[in-house]
């Protein structure tokens, strides 16, 4: 159980960025609003998961593979929206970077703390 705390508290960040993002540009929160939001920073969020279980000998709860999980994360995400021809303005990707970072990052910093 304790394996999944980790890759779920990444999601957890994604969604809640996809419902803010919905709910401050006055798209409405439904179900299917939030996952189509949300659906191309999470498979970012899986390759992010992906290589850094790969190439890291590190910790999910590291800095350094929390790293590696929000740039693959933002790169791809902004990709799939791209090909999906949805927004990806400087201003967007620079707001997605910073959240998913401050709150990817955050966690494992708490975590730290906390141990």
């Amino acid at each position: 159980m304790s394996r999944l705390i980790a890759p779920a508290l990444d999601i957890l960040a994604v969604v809640i960025f996809a419902l803010v993002g919905r709910r401050s540009h006055a798209h409405g929160i439904t179900l299917t609003g939030v996952l189509e939001t949300a659906a191309p920073f999470v498979c970012g969020t899986a390759a992010g998961w992906l290589l850094a279980s790969l190439t890291l000998d590190a910790s999910p709860r590291t800095w350094q593979f929390g790293a590696v999980v929000v740039v693959a994360t933002v790169v791809i995400g902004m990709l799939l929206r791209r090909l999906a021809a949805s927004g990806t303005a400087p201003s967007f990707i620079i707001v997605a970077t910073i959240f998913l970072a401050v709150t990817m990052l955050g966690w494992r910093l708490i975590a730290k703390l906390m141990a």
